[in-house]
């Protein structure tokens, strides 16, 4: 199943390592559980094709979900697929300009 980039790519991962990281031109971003390396890399550079952005490594981690308890149930978090997206050497994305 081939997957357009609005669908491999979830949202941008927002936390404080994540803004650390956007200072050295990495950007974390939820993926699609299917999406591999270089699909990834297609989806970015297509979803900011307005700015001309090149992507020269992709890293993915997995994310597995915690046990979480409210009271006596028991429930767990979901699991998830992250993707740490280095860009190459001066260029930047503004995902959070003006907020």
């Amino acid at each position: 199943m081939a997957l357009d980039a609005f669908s491999t790519t979830l949202r941008p991962v927002v936390s404080e390592k994540s803004t650390v990281l956007g200072d050295q031109g990495k950007y974390i971003f939820e993926v699609a559980p299917t999406a591999n390396k270089i699909q990834i890399k297609q989806a970015i550079e297509a979803a900011f094709a307005n700015k001309k952005v090149q992507v020269s490594a992709v890293n993915i981690v997995h994310v597995t979900g915690k046990v979480r308890r409210r009271g006596r149930s028991v429930g767990m978090t979901r699991s998830w697929k992250k993707a740490i997206v280095t860009l190459k050497a001066g260029q930047r994305l503004d995902l959070f300009e003006g907020v």
